[in-house]
């Protein structure tokens, strides 16, 4: 009969309701519904699991909502980097180091807004949390992005440009090193992508486009080619290249996956793209752990 659990928390401003949805957007939460009426608007974010849990005694030294990740470490960049570009080393003061605490786990608390305190953690005991594994992390700090996009259906493929400078920028990617690079449609991004890869200057591509089934007859064999020439440009150079060219049915389906209702795919392939560098530097020789 209980459906879910949600926790309602005030922003203290329309500049702080946006850099806070800013943040748990940077941070990997899914966008809910959201509402809006008259006097007032709320920006839901999702979690796969949520717990309502009862403490008898001494209360854990966290804040009021705790969120349960599986790689606190790269949580803890994604804050710091989100932290560093709103306010510099002033806004990074208010995240803590992370600490062990006293039941088997990590644990940091932030502040994206002053006031508005909330605590990530996870298992120290992986037996406990996930299976150890070697992940890539979400910081973007000294790599360099080549963004190809295609200007075809560009009322699309704009909103996928900016949500990708969004997630590179919020990660800690300079714009000096984020070249943007447009072609005519989606059958030329390959071609780009390869000539980029080729130059061995970027640590990662970027392809973004957009193909609509009702606007040509070989829409499959178009979409077709362009996969595998993103896949094959990626496996001969070995640089990553990620993904962000959208096939849809509709012009609203294809708004929805730009921003509109279903996230910005964007966003998500520029994401990708830095969690596969931070994954290629660990399995180097000699690499971060």
């Amino acid at each position: 009969m209980v459906k879910g659990l949600s926790f309602l928390r005030p922003a203290a401003d329309a500049a702080a309701f946006e850099r806070l949805s800013g943040f748990f957007a940077a941070l990997g939460f899914a966008p809910g519904k959201g509402w809006e009426e008259q006097g007032s608007r709320g920006a839901s974010f999702l979690a796969p699991l949520g717990n309502l849990e009862l403490v008898l005694g001494r209360m854990p030294s966290t804040a009021e909502i705790l969120i349960e990740v599986t790689s606190l470490d790269a949580a803890h960049q994604a804050a710091e980097s989100w932290l560093r570009a709103q306010g510099g080393d002033a806004a990074v003061s208010r995240l803590s180091p992370i600490e062990e605490t006293g039941w088997k786990s990590r644990l940091f608390t932030v502040e994206p807004e002053p006031g508005f305190a909330l605590s990530f953690w996870a298992w120290s005991d992986p037996a406990k949390g996930k299976a150890v594994a070697l992940e890539g992390d979400l910081s973007a700090q000294g790599m360099k992005f080549a963004v190809v996009v295609a200007r075809w259906n560009a009322v699309i493929t704009d909103r996928l440009l900016e949500g990708a400078l969004d997630a590179l920028l919020r990660s800690g990617a300079r714009r000096a090193d984020i070249q943007v690079i447009r072609v005519p449609g989606a059958w030329e991004i390959p071609a780009a992508a390869r000539t980029v890869a080729n130059l061995g200057l970027e640590d990662a591509i970027i392809a973004l486009g957009c193909l609509l089934r009702g606007e040509t007859a070989h829409y499959e064999a178009i979409y077709n080619e362009v996969a595998r020439g993103i896949g094959q440009s990626q496996q001969e150079t070995g640089i990553p290249h990620s993904f962000g060219v959208l096939t849809c049915e509709t012009l609203e389906q294809a708004l929805n996956r730009a921003g509109v209702k279903s996230g910005n795919k964007g966003f998500e392939a520029a994401a990708a793209a830095i969690e596969m560098v931070s994954l290629a530097r660990k399995l180097a020789p000699g690499g971060p752990a």
